[in-house]
Formats: structure tokens, C-alpha cells, sequence
């Protein structure tokens, strides 16, 4: 499939199926995976929809939703071992969905051989579609995207914008040298492009699966930015697990990664 025809197919079953539902969800149509993580009607609807067109066009690839993964954990690992594969996280940020905010989004990722090469965003309140080739640029509504880099901490005050976490356990949290922690917009398809407007100085991810990551991944990487393991290892697709820093360039990464490790030395 084209890139705009992947594009125009999520826009489209999030016409049909998540937009309808949007602030207008029964409680029959919410449920709890776990305590707190949300799923709904939705979610199981457009993942349906996405997995069998991308089937259809790629009959040999591996497609990894996020609903699909929770019924068979194997997934995951065909994922990790095949030549071409693709994430979908059918409604990225269900826990805005649910409580009616805007922000929210569908993604897709694609990889080849242990590389991400195409990623897609399309957030549908907000009319914002983000795509992303390999070696071609990313871009917003068809308009190229170029990373904006805040100035790293000169010690004179906490930074603006600030250093963001998906984890509310972690809110608060001190950098060393760098700043505390606030919270992200608890919603990957939203907070990677936060980042690349420079809303937020980096990203900390405690936990990472392929679905949240790989779209925006490629995003940041293509219009200029760095993103890799807390622990300073290179992205991989199939690799994910460990956590993410996501930074507008690798002195901000680099720096990030550092003051991770020294909060923990201490």
C-alpha cells in the first residue's frame, strides 16, 4: 500500500468506528484489562479493521495490534523475529478517549528487517495527520516537520519546557542537573509530537511496547531527533521493553540518560 493509502485507510475507520464513540461511549462499551488500563468497543473494532486490510495488502507480514497481543502473547515474539512487520495500536491514549479528551490517536508502524521504515499518527479530533518515511522526512498535514531544540538547563531554574514522563509514579521525579519530571499528555500519538514542537524537552519512558513506539520513533528520527534505551542502547524495533528517552537531538539524550542513571546511583 502507498503511504497515503495506509494514511487514508486509518482516517477512514476512524470515521466509522472511533469518532461515533467519541464522548458518546456506554459503560457496556469500556472495560478493564487491568486495573486502570482501559479497552473499549472501539478499540477492538478499528484493530480489526486495520489488521485485515494490511493483511490483505502484505499477506506475509506479521501485524502486531495491541488488543491482538493481549489475547496471545506470542505475538509479539513473530513479531520480533519477522522480516516485515506492523504495529497498530488502534486508539492510542483509550484512557483520554474514555474521559472525552481530544487527545488521542490511531497509529501504525512498519519495519523491514529490524528497521523502522515507515510510521504513521493520525489524531482525529484534531485533524492532524503525522507520517514519516525512512530517508524521506516526517510530516504534518503534508508539511515537512524540523525538530525544535530548547537550550539545555543552564542551573539557573527549573527549564521550560520540561522533561516529561508517562508514568505518574515518576512525576516529581528530580534529573540530576536537569530538572523534575512532569507528566506526559498520556498518549504517545500525542506526546511525540509535543516533543518535535518543542513542548517538552525529552520524553522518559519506564516501559515501551512496539504499538506505542515505532510510529513515533521514526517521526522524531526524521525530523532530526534522537531516541533510544535509558540505558544509552540504540532503538530497535524489536528490542523494545527496557524504557525510552526521546530528546530533540543526542546532547539532550545523552545528557538525559546520564542524570537517569546518576538519580539511580543515588
Amino acid at each position: 500500500m502507498e503511504t497515503d493509502a495506509v494514511l487514508a485507510l486509518m482516517q477512514d475507520v476512524a470515521e466509522q468506528v472511533i469518532n461515533p464513540r467519541f464522548r458518546s461511549l456506554g459503560d457496556d462499551q469500556v472495560s478493564e484489562k487491568n486495573p486502570g488500563d482501559l479497552v473499549t468497543v472501539a478499540d477492538h473494532e478499528s484493530e480489526v479493521l486495520l489488521t485485515e486490510a494490511l493483511t490483505a495488502a502484505y499477506p506475509d507480514a506479521v501485524v502486531l495490534g495491541e488488543e491482538a497481543h493481549e489475547k496471545d502473547p506470542s505475538l509479539l515474539d513473530r513479531f520480533n523475529a519477522a522480516e516485515h512487520g506492523f504495529t497498530v495500536d488502534p486508539v492510542d491514549g483509550t484512557k483520554n478517549f474514555v474521559h472525552g479528551s481530544p487527545d488521542h490517536a490511531v497509529m501504525i508502524g512498519e519495519s523491514r528487517s529490524g528497521e523502522v521504515v515507515r510510521g504513521w499518527i493520525w489524531q482525529p479530533q484534531h485533524g492532524a495527520a503525522y507520517v514519516a518515511e525512512r530517508g524521506a522526512g516526517a510530516f504534518l498535514n503534508g508539511e515537512r516537520l524540523t525538530m525544535v531544540v530548547p537550550p539545555l538547563a543552564t542551573g539557573d531554574g527549573e527549564p521550560e519546557p520540561p522533561y516529561r514522563t508517562a508514568r505518574r509514579q515518576w512525576v516529581g521525579r528530580e534529573l540530576p542537573g536537569l530538572g523534575t519530571l512532569q507528566l506526559t499528555w498520556a498518549c504517545c500519538g500525542v506526546d511525540y509530537p509535543h516533543l518535535i514542537a518543542g513542548d517538552a524537552r525529552a520524553l522518559v519512558y519506564n516501559h515501551s511496547k512496539p504499538w506505542d513506539h515505532v510510529p513515533g520513533s521514526l517521526l522524531v528520527q526524521e525530523s532530526g531527533g534522537w531516541i533510544g534505551g535509558k540505558d544509552g542502547t540504540a532503538f530497535s524495533p524489536q528490542a523494545l521493553g527496557g524504557g525510552l528517552v526521546s530528546a530533540p537531538d543526542r546532547t539532550t539524550y545523552d545528557a538525559v540518560v546520564a542524570a537517569l542513571a546518576d538519580g539511580v546511583r543515588r
